[in-house]
């Protein structure tokens, strides 16, 4: 067979999700889920490839805009939908499907892609690095209190029906974007504000519907908590689990009066978070951080498709002037001494450069830092990034880095 790489008739959609269904299990999904996915799905940005009428690879890109350091919301290729079939691999499908969907990202004039990855081992390759962490918390309410600052106990708490709340919720949301980058841009329109909302019984794992509370002050939402609520009993009495979806608030106080709800939610003696910023402020929170369970994995990942453009997106922490010496066997027009000029607050200049370089690094050390939460110093100890001038590391790590964690608050 080819590899031959074809963009996906929207008539094709049921034929080709359907291979992509297959490769990850073959279980298939709830009808609504679904639903969302086709109405999300951009055809023109997915792709395929057949073995005569048989879909055998699968690769999508969702046109985001994701929040850099220091505020800024820019253009970016969410991958996703990325398969190959059991019975094709190691033909060459997936390099096919990157090397073309690279290629178009680049035409499109997007000069980041990022993607989640089922697993995190195959993107290095192509470029991708880690650029984000999650955490995941498991806090045992019975013996842990959550605290708040003053101000707390004026938050007036409600419930609400998911559905009838979503424009409430997403309007806290965009305001929150920007504080912290890895964060994706989604407006009350659009069919990416349906997807907290999506709650398949067949996900529930016996757990409640989906559940919404808002955080008021003086009539105003000021943050919200999506959670499923699940029941259980043993000798000793309740002991049910709080499964949060998702929690957002515009101050501290609102935050704080939304955890300290979700830890005191009666007959339940558990609060499981499953993608939560490591530098969570409710760990603060907490009277007992050991019994939170907190554990760290992958996030989003990262890759410069062009060096310039991306590093010009965003700002940085304090000045730098560093050359750096890029790698980039899969999209060589990276390749090569580009010069990071650029002062705290204002626009950076990154340029090709004949000078002779500070630092030397592939893109995918490059991506892992862009988002200002992976260190250059730290990548530089694993020996992933070299100095070759004293001083450049401590002063481009510091100048990458970030006041708080980037992080990705939902997959795609």
């Amino acid at each position: 067979m080819t590899t031959d790489v074809r963009v996906l008739d929207p008539a094709d959609w049921d034929a080709w999700y359907a291979s992509l269904e297959r490769a990850f299990g073959g279980s298939g999904e709830a009808a609504e889920e679904r639903a969302l996915w086709n109405d999300l799905t951009e055809c023109d940005r997915s792709l395929g490839i057949r073995d005569g009428g048989e879909w055998v690879g699968t690769a999508g890109a969702f046109s985001f805009r994701i929040s850099v350091p220091g505020g800024a919301v820019v253009p970016a290729a969410g991958v996703t939908m990325v398969s190959v079939a059991a019975t094709h691999r190691r033909r060459g499908l997936l390099t096919a499907l990157m090397r073309r969907q690279l290629d178009d990202v680049r035409a499109r004039g997007e000069s980041l892609s990022v993607l989640t990855a089922s697993e995190p081992a195959i993107y290095g390759r192509f470029g991708y690095g880690i650029g984000t962490l999650q955490g995941s918390l498991e806090i045992d309410t019975g013996r842990v209190e959550v605290s708040g600052p003053p101000g707390t106990d004026d938050v007036r708490l409600r419930f609400a029906r998911p559905a009838d709340a979503v424009a409430a919720c997403e309007a806290v949301y965009a305001r929150v974007v920007s504080r912290r980058p890895g964060f994706l841009a989604r407006g009350t329109g659009s069919g990416w504000a349906r997807l907290p909302l999506l709650d398949p019984v067949s996900e529930r794992q016996g757990a409640s519907p989906l559940q919404c509370v808002l955080a008021e002050r003086d009539g105003e939402v000021v943050g919200y908590a999506r959670y499923h609520n699940k029941s259980e009993w043993d000798a000793r009495g309740p002991r049910g689990t709080v499964h949060l979806r998702d929690v957002e608030a515009l101050d501290p106080a609102g935050y704080a009066a939304l955890w300290r709800f979700l830890a005191s939610i009666d007959l339940t003696s558990t609060v499981k978070a499953h993608n939560r910023p490591v530098d969570d402020p409710v760990l603060h929170l907490v009277s007992d951080i050991r019994r939170c369970g907190m554990r760290v994995r992958d996030g989003l990942h990262a890759r410069l498709v062009d060096v310039a453009g991306a590093l010009q997106a965003r700002t940085y922490r304090t000045a730098v002037d560093v050359v750096l010496d890029v790698s980039d066997a899969f999209c060589p027009w990276n390749e090569g001494r580009w010069r990071l000029t650029a002062d705290p607050g204002k626009a950076a200049v990154c340029e090709r450069t004949r000078d002779a370089a500070d630092l030397s690094l592939s893109v995918r050390e490059l991506g892992a830092a862009f988002l200002g939460g992976r260190s250059l110093a730290v990548m530089a100890g694993a020996g992933w990034v070299r100095e070759l001038r004293s001083g450049a590391v401590g002063e481009a790590s510091a100048a990458f880095g970030w006041d708080v964690a980037a992080w990705l608050p939902h997959g795609f």
